[in-house]
Parts: C-alpha cells; sequence; structure tokens
C-alpha cells in the first residue's frame, strides 16, 4: 500500500504546484483585477495589501506555468511565513484561533515546491529538454 501513488509522484507533484499557483494568483486578481469580490479589491501598491498582491498576482502566475518554480516557491514561502507574521500572530500564535492556517500551509507547501522542483508539466521541465 506505500507505494500506491508511487507511479504518480511526479504527475501529483506538478498538481500541487499548479494547485498552489492558482490559488495564489486568485489571491492576486483579488486585489487587482477585482475577482473575485473580495474585502482587499482595489489594492494599491501604497500599501502592504498591494504589495503582497504584487507578489501573488506575478508569483501565483509563474508558479502556475512552472517557470524558475524553485526561486520563486522560495520567495512566496518567505512572503507567506512574513504574511502570517504580519497578519495573523499578532493576534494570536496558534493558527486556529487567528486565522493563519492557509498562511501557514502555503508557507510550508511552498517551501517543499522550492526543494522539489516543478515537476514534469511545466515550463522548467519543457526548457531542460531543449535539443
Amino acid at each position: 500500500m506505500e507505494n500506491f501513488l508511487a507511479p504518480w509522484r511526479p504527475q501529483i507533484l506538478s498538481m500541487l504546484r499548479i494547485m498552489t499557483g492558482l490559488l495564489l494568483l486568485a489571491h492576486g486578481t483579488a486585489k487587482f483585477l477585482n475577482y473575485p469580490v473580495h474585502p482587499f479589491n482595489n489594492a494599491s501598491l501604497s500599501n502592504i495589501y498591494g504589495i503582497a498582491g504584487l507578489f501573488e498576482l506575478i508569483g501565483g502566475f509563474l508558479l502556475t506555468i512552472g517557470l524558475f518554480s524553485r526561486p520563486v516557491a522560495f520567495i512566496l514561502s518567505g512572503f507567506t511565513a512574513a504574511a502570517y507574521f504580519y497578519g495573523h500572530a499578532a493576534k494570536s500564535f496558534h493558527p486556529m484561533v487567528n486565522g493563519g492556517e492557509l498562511a501557514v500551509l502555503f508557507t510550508f507547501a511552498l517551501l517543499y515546491l522550492a526543494s522539489a522542483g516543478a515537476g514534469p508539466l511545466s515550463v522548467d521541465a519543457m526548457l531542460r529538454k531543449k535539443p
């Protein structure tokens, strides 16, 4: 049973990267493209939410397509860790109490992607296979 999904590990890694990228991208589009409707719509680059939206928009897109995946995931991992401590930890250190579960999950999923890479379904993989 331990090898149940072993043949699919590379593709599942790509799926993790794509879904993580799409979720981050959704945060960025909410802030700058006002979709979906969210309290952070109409973010401005003059505040921390707008700067975060820029990271989410650009980094989420790059992660979704799998371009520069390792460095982008590493930067975004640090960004989401900072978001946890800046936006959540002041209320309470415990993620269940301060609403920071998503930030913690993003931090460690992105850290894993920074170490594991993009997987086979990515622009990075296509560029490596260039003749």
